[in-house]
């Protein structure tokens, strides 16, 4: 979704430029100075993705964690009602 986007504004800004009334020169210029904004925008959603991924994944696997002790203590217990091991 976020590609998309991009895509679409790049080329409505390309379009913008293409048809507005500069010298070649400025007209290079400001595609250069878009391009460049575009490409740091897309970094910046590159890193935010990246930093949400490592956030999801650090949640998950302090869950897994969480559960893992549960299911630990919940065999310990159960050990200890049976007289087993608990596991």
């Amino acid at each position: 979704m976020m590609r998309s986007f991009l895509a679409g504004v790049g080329i409505g800004v390309g379009l913008g430029i293409l048809f507005a009334p500069m010298s070649g020169r400025e007209t290079r210029e400001n595609i250069r100075e878009r391009a460049n904004d575009l490409a740091d925008q897309a970094r910046n959603a590159m890193e935010e993705g990246r930093e949400r991924l490592n956030r999801g994944i650090s949640a998950v696997k302090t869950g897994a964690e969480r559960v893992r002790e549960q299911a630990g203590q919940a065999a310990a217990e159960f050990g200890d009602r049976t007289g087993t091991s608990g596991v």
